[in-house]
């Protein structure tokens, strides 16, 4: 053992460190999940998604995402996507089924989840990307900062802004419930408190400037909410008639308070259960 403390300390610290990735497999599935200490993308075997067409009253967003998605797996420019909006409206529905519509057509289009508590590791999980002659979807569900949180200013590097960019063969989609990815409340205040107001918003609503596709997503309309049931029980042979349908479904988005794809699913579950039929 050596007897140099600076020595001793870089050995330390050599060991602290995380590892390289080495040669993942990326023929092993169609989507991972990135994990942290150590490193590793751990296949999904089986991804929990809806068929696209089962995703009601989206038809525009659907298809300027499907259309950006299929350039990108093709080889052609396309944008990051940030998906904002109302809750359970199937933002991150969205993202996994055209991943599965994309494979559909004959691209080995890969979906890579990033979770928001990792965000900090991006830039590793970046230099895995680069390194492999695959094409990727980077997803982040959920995304969004709070007002201590440094970590937003590591993916404005990866995005847009460092030296080494976004690797061309990895595409960013993330959803959000806030357009700026931070509470508006923060915002406010940084105008009201900065010693320079205007820089202070800059810097924290820059990193939605760097998704080229800003996607909302608005609460539903009750027709829209019903149409989404019916679908449902059209896809998995579930019978009831409309009478019925909407009665039920009515009265179940009354007790939830809220309507929503989220809450259509979630009667459908309900409804599919008392009528013996297996999803």
């Amino acid at each position: 053992m050596t007897s140099d403390p600076l020595e001793r300390i870089a050995a330390a610290l050599e060991r602290m460190a995380p590892q390289p990735l080495a040669n993942p497999d990326f023929d092993a599935a169609s989507a991972f999940v990135w994990h942290t200490d150590p490193d590793q993308l751990a296949p999904v075997a089986d991804v929990n998604r809806v068929a696209l067409d089962l995703l009601v009253g989206i038809d525009e967003t659907r298809d300027t995402l499907l259309a950006n998605t299929t350039q990108f797996a093709s080889g052609l420019p396309a944008n990051n996507a940030l998906l904002w909006g109302a809750r359970g409206m199937g933002k991150s529905s969205l993202v996994k089924a055209v991943h599965a519509a994309v494979r559909e057509s004959g691209h080995d289009l890969k979906l890579v989840e990033l979770q928001r508590e990792d965000m900090e590791s991006v830039g590793r999980l970046m230099n895995v990307l680069r390194a492999s002659d695959k094409r990727f979807v980077l997803f982040c569900d959920d995304l969004s900062f709070s007002h201590d949180d440094a970590h937003y200013k590591s993916l404005k590097a990866v995005l847009d802004g460092g030296i080494e960019g976004r690797p061309d063969n990895v595409l960013l989609y993330a959803t959000s419930n806030r357009r700026h990815l931070m509470p508006r409340d923060m915002i406010e205040n940084e105008r009201g408190s900065a010693i320079n107001p205007a820089e202070a918003v800059e810097e924290k609503v820059s990193l939605s400037d760097r998704f080229g596709l800003w996607l909302g997503f608005y609460a539903c309309s009750q027709d829209a909410y019903l149409d989404m049931i019916r679908g449902y029980c059209d896809a998995y042979c579930v019978e009831i008639s409309d009478a019925d349908l909407r009665a039920q479904a009515i009265e179940w988005q009354a007790t939830r308070g809220s309507r929503s794809g989220r809450v259509a699913w979630q009667f459908f579950t309900d409804l599919a259960g008392r009528k013996g039929v297996a999803l």
